[in-house]
């Protein structure tokens, strides 16, 4: 439903029959009707491989990386704004937006490179499901069927809302990483410290540590969100007369997302501390089982399950909303499994085919996830060169919308250096002793 902007002193919210009078009551409805996916998109992020990634940075190298997160806190808000204000703009998704503005070719290219990178991290995302869920002593050939069926169940209701609703409060689950932060009793005052001003690790600038600090700033942005929080923006049908408090949602999630990474970073710094050398976090979970109680080993290896579920059903929805949008299908969570057949089939097609690759014996997991973070570091630049690009088209937005002076200079510093990082990262995983 679009919001009309508010006329008169006494307003009626979309719920309803809810009349409020109070201008603080008129806004903060208007907020939680706008709510959401700001904060899905940022958190959903924090999937299986950034948990990974995360409790890494603390496992090798206690809290000397927290810093990064700092810097990295409004790389994901101004890309993720853009995107929103390009949605409410368009009340399209980003992949009909490039095939309208930029023509086919590019459109086929961007909508290819979206499809493959998201179907080889959807494997990564089941992958991570077995490894945690094995660790608890439930076998993959339960555990990893019966998830792809809940993740299907949680969109083919015809229901945005309630889809919405159940991801939130999966969102709100990762709460629960600092409860474990807290749990492992940190140096607060050293956590501080590292937090404001960078440090380096006692063995200086090697090629792990150059490796891991560009992986930290890949799992910051990922092509699939610029798709993904467009699509959700347009489906929710959000104004103009939205877009503040749209922006204020992309804020939250941010803030949110960086403080649960850090919180994950604490976690690896326990293990750091007592001297566990890192392998995995299931791995790490269940070395601290007998440290740090049961509580944090079964933590962990939940909020692992946790962490995969939100990516694979928010990277399903991107390549199905993108591929429905170039299709011309009706691509709508409003809409019921029969009036938008090609949709939800794409959707079940990506996470079915990936959790029946991870039950294929001896399938080189390793090789699939390092292949997926070169290929993300690579068309990554591209896809925030499109969205940059839209949001200075003119004829597209308008004089009001379209991206400011100081959006410009902080938007192509911002692809300079991810750029820059996402050459780097290519060219570790190709050449390991490069940087050594």
């Amino acid at each position: 439903m679009r919001l009309a902007e508010p006329q008169l002193e006494v307003a009626e919210t979309a719920v309803s029959g809810v009349w409020v009078s109070r201008s603080w009551q008129k806004h903060l409805l208007t907020f939680l009707m706008v709510f959401g996916p700001g904060l899905i998109v940022m958190e959903a992020d924090n999937d299986a491989g950034a948990v990974s990634t995360y409790m890494q940075a603390g496992g090798q190298y206690g809290l000397h990386l927290l810093w990064i997160l700092i810097v990295l806190l409004p790389i994901c808000y101004f890309v993720q704004e853009m995107v929103a204000r390009l949605g409410i703009a368009t009340g399209k998704g980003h992949a009909a937006m490039i095939y309208e503005r930029f023509g086919k070719w590019w459109g086929h290219f961007s909508l290819f490179d979206l499809l493959v990178v998201n179907f080889l991290t959807l494997i990564t995302e089941f992958a991570a499901i077995s490894l945690a869920l094995s660790a608890m002593g439930v076998s993959p050939y339960i555990s990893v069927p019966v998830s792809a069926l809940g993740l299907t169940l949680m969109v083919v209701t015809g229901s945005y809302l309630r889809w919405e609703r159940i991801v939130i409060a999966l969102c709100l689950m990762d709460l629960t990483w600092f409860a474990l932060a807290y749990i492992v009793h940190p140096d607060w005052a050293a956590v501080a410290r590292s937090t404001v001003a960078p440090g380096m690790p006692a063995g200086g600038i090697t090629s792990s540590l150059i490796f891991l600090i560009i992986a930290i700033v890949g799992t910051t942005i990922a092509p699939w969100q610029l798709f993904f929080q467009q699509s959700c923006v347009a489906e929710k049908r959000l104004r103009f007369s939205d877009l503040k408090w749209a922006r204020l949602d992309t804020l939250i999630g941010a803030t949110f997302t960086v403080m649960v990474a850090g919180a994950m970073m604490l976690v690896g710094d326990f293990g750091y501390r007592h001297h566990i050398p890192f392998e995995d976090p299931a791995k790490l979970a269940l070395a601290l089982g007998p440290i740090a109680g049961n509580f944090v080993r079964n933590g962990v290896l939940l909020l692992m399950v946790n962490a995969a579920v939100l990516g694979t059903t928010a990277i399903s929805l991107a390549s199905a909303w993108a591929y429905g949008e170039v299709k011309g299908w009706e691509h709508s969570l409003h809409k019921k499994l029969w009036e938008a057949p090609g949709f939800y089939a794409t959707y079940i097609a990506c996470v079915g085919a990936a959790a029946l690759i991870v039950l294929i014996p001896r399938v080189p997991l390793q090789l699939v996830i390092i292949s997926v973070q070169v290929f993300a570091g690579l068309i990554l630049p591209s896809a925030i060169i499109f969205l940059q690009l839209l949001l200075n088209d003119h004829d597209l937005l308008g004089e009001q919308w379209v991206n400011r002076p100081w959006n410009n200079v902080i938007n192509w510093t911002i692809i300079a250096v991810l750029f820059a990082l996402s050459l780097l990262l290519a060219a570790q995983v190709m050449l390991p002793k490069l940087f050594d």
